[in-house]
């Protein structure tokens, strides 16, 4: 592991800050919802990390599932064309619906899925960011829980990737330029 973080320029988050924000947005989340029956979706593979995490530290009753959409392919840059792959399979008809999300960048994967999401006929449809980077957006989309807010940079680990790496680091940091282009 050591070697792929060598490929990073910097790191934003280690383990433990992002261990320690989520134990904090469980929080918050478990207290918001704890009247009800909640439902996580989030979007393949980016968020399983964090949707993991996040569902083991919730205190409430809570089911997931997974949706798979992605605008990016391999390449650093959104290709702006977002491509469902997976639908939902848990019932969202009259559900608290929460959208664990990665990273909010442009925001045009994030409108797809939660229009999907809200054609459920959710009660609710809420949506809760490990990272919102600081760039320009196609669309502005409310985000009501908010992990970190990020440079406008190209950032890995934790579930994020490029070209499918550096998913599985335990930390946040923003890839090399050399290593991408």
């Amino acid at each position: 592991m050591k070697e792929l973080q060598e490929d990073l320029e910097r790191v934003l988050f280690d383990g433990e800050a992002i261990q320690r924000r989520v134990d904090e947005l469980a929080a918050q989340i478990s207290q918001d919802y704890a009247s009800g029956d909640l439902a996580l979706v989030t979007i393949m593979r980016g968020g399983l990390f964090f949707l993991t995490d996040l569902s083991r530290r919730l205190t409430i009753r809570h089911t997931f599932d997974v949706v798979g959409a992605s605008s990016y392919g391999p390449h650093v840059e959104s290709s702006g064309q977002v491509l469902v792959t997976k639908d939902v399979e848990v019932p969202l008809q009259g559900r608290d619906v929460l959208l664990v999300e990665d990273i909010y960048d442009t925001g045009r994967t994030l409108r797809v899925v939660r229009d999907l999401l809200l054609a459920r006929g959710p009660r609710s449809l809420e949506i809760c960011s490990l990272l919102v980077k600081n760039c320009p957006r196609t669309v502005e989309i409310p985000i009501r829980y908010i992990g970190f807010h990020i440079p406008n940079v190209f950032v890995v680990g934790y579930g994020l990737d490029y070209a499918e790496q550096y998913r599985h680091l335990s930390c946040i940091g923003v890839l090399k330029p050399e290593i991408y282009r």
